[in-house]
């Protein structure tokens, strides 16, 4: 009998909730004064709109990325942007905080993608694909701190490339920063590096500066944050927070200030305490071959081996990069006259080898070795847009080739039946959503937007058959026949 009035108690809640739920929703539909809609019209923290004109922006640096991605022969998938829960669980160390969860839907626990490696590796154990080059645009949401200026946010898109395939050491993690190096000079950000390090050095300094096991991954974290803090509040980290002795964290800074090219490679590969581990060897032997490839291919002196780099999380077990920018194009301009030596202004891609984590996703346990990366697209955005305001350039927000006017009324039919054509015959055009527009206020629209050419009609073109076409720049004027206006349009805007 308890146990019905229990039962009974609970509907009873339950209906109560539903109706103060449908009376909220009533109230945000009709607000509270006089049924007038009452809005927070605000985007959620950590994400905002993009106008067209940053559109155009973005839309530009996606075909520079996706281009340098095909060059190299990537093809493209899609995952969802959910996840099950236990499928992102464990696999980003200290940052496995800034997942979002969602609600239980249906008895499936979810959660919302955090990078695009993840679902990579899950992707690759369920079809049981060992040998694919693929890139993989997409958003991935974190319940971070943002910081929108610095393009920081918690909703963003990733562009990332990956292959994964067991091939001889190196090859692929040469290609992989070849093709970063080769995003950031066609993108023309401004002055860059990429540092790199090597999972296996790391661990091995870790063991033999008298770090235990158990804490390899904990004080990783702690290395990683050395761009952004002194050394002595990383020690204090290590020690206070982490509990590491001492004596461990002052070997580590031994190491950890350090960074070269290939001669400081050689330099550690003397280090006896060093060269004595296994694994630090077999990292050290690798970023050898590692440096040997990168001049091959060009970009060795954009390339540094800094033994502070560790990138925080845990599915990394070899080579490991990050570019980082140390002075853009807008503060190049801005600061031609200073002195001061060049800062870092944020890391715009990184990435790494994964051997371990597709491995972790088959039932049998079986690996497929990956190495990749990521490019930050939001702080690359970003840094565009700072560039686009400093040097006051137009910036296009539609690719309409030529802009059909008249001078004349009542001649619309005749302006959509050209619109048509040049539509069927593959070209960008507009009209003026006038009947009568006056051709003032069409010429003026051209220049605002930037179209180019204006294909101008009237009684007199229509009986000699052509097109008084217009260069809006110039304001250049020439007949052209309507049979050749298709070719002729092409041509003056480098169109085929």
């Amino acid at each position: 009998m308890a146990d019905m009035d229990v039962s009974q108690s609970q509907v009873r809640n339950s209906k109560k909730i539903s109706n103060e739920m449908a009376n909220l929703d009533v109230k945000t539909r009709l607000g509270a004064n006089e049924g007038k809609p009452q809005f927070v019209l605000k985007t959620p923290k950590g994400t905002r709109d993009y106008n067209p004109k940053q559109m155009a922006i973005r839309e530009k640096v996606f075909n520079t990325i996706i281009n340098s991605f095909k060059r190299h022969g990537a093809e493209t998938i899609d995952t969802p942007v959910f996840e099950l829960k236990e499928t992102l669980t464990g696999k980003y160390g200290e940052d496995s905080k800034l997942i979002y969860d969602l609600k239980d839907q249906g008895g499936e626990l979810l959660s919302m993608r955090y990078d695009l490696t993840v679902p990579f590796a899950r992707y690759l154990a369920m079809n049981k694909i060992t040998n694919i080059k693929r890139y993989h645009i997409a958003k991935v949401y974190r319940r971070d701190n943002p910081a929108m200026t610095r393009g920081r946010y918690r909703e963003f898109y990733q562009c990332d490339f990956d292959v994964a395939g067991q091939y001889d050491a190196m090859i692929p993690d040469a290609e992989c920063l070849k093709i970063i190096h080769e995003i950031l000079s066609e993108l023309q950000l401004g002055e860059f590096l990429i540092k790199v390090n090597d999972r296996r050095i790391l661990d091995g300094m870790f063991e033999v500066c008298g770090v235990p096991a158990d804490k390899f991954r904990t004080i990783c974290s702690t290395v990683d944050k050395m761009d952004k803090m002194a050394w002595v509040d990383v020690k204090n980290e290590m020690v206070a927070e982490k509990g590491l002795a001492p004596e461990a964290a002052d070997k580590i800074g031994e190491y950890v200030q350090l960074n070269g090219n290939s001669e400081l490679i050689d330099r550690l590969l003397e280090d006896d305490k060093l060269s004595a581990n296994k694994v630090a060897l077999e990292g050290l032997k690798d970023m050898k071959q590692l440096f040997v490839y990168l001049k091959l291919f060009g970009v060795e002196e954009k390339i540094v081996f800094d033994l502070s780099l560790a990138r925080g999380l845990d599915y990394y077990t070899g080579v490991i990069y990050e570019a980082v920018l140390v002075q853009t194009q807008a503060d190049r301009e801005t600061k031609q006259n200073d002195s001061s030596e060049s800062v870092g202004v944020g890391s715009v891609a990184g990435g790494g080898r994964y051997d371990d984590l597709v491995g972790m996703f088959d039932p049998k346990g079986r690996k497929v070795p990956c190495v990749g990366f990521s490019v930050g697209i939001e702080r690359i955005f970003s840094i565009m847009e700072q560039i686009v305001e400093a040097s006051d350039q137009k910036v296009r927000t539609t690719e309409t080739q030529v802009f059909v006017a008249t001078a004349q009324k009542h001649l619309l039919e005749e302006r959509m039946k050209l619109l048509a054509e040049l539509w069927r015959s593959g070209i960008k055009a507009e009209i003026m959503y006038k009947k009568n527009p006056k051709l003032l206020n069409q010429l003026q629209y051209c220049e605002e937007a930037g179209i180019p050419l204006v294909a101008i009609i009237g009684e007199q073109e229509l009986k000699d058959g052509v097109v008084k076409l217009r260069v809006v720049s110039t304001r250049d004027e020439i007949n052209v026949a309507r049979a050749n206006l298709t070719e002729e349009i092409a041509k003056r805007t480098c169109q085929s």
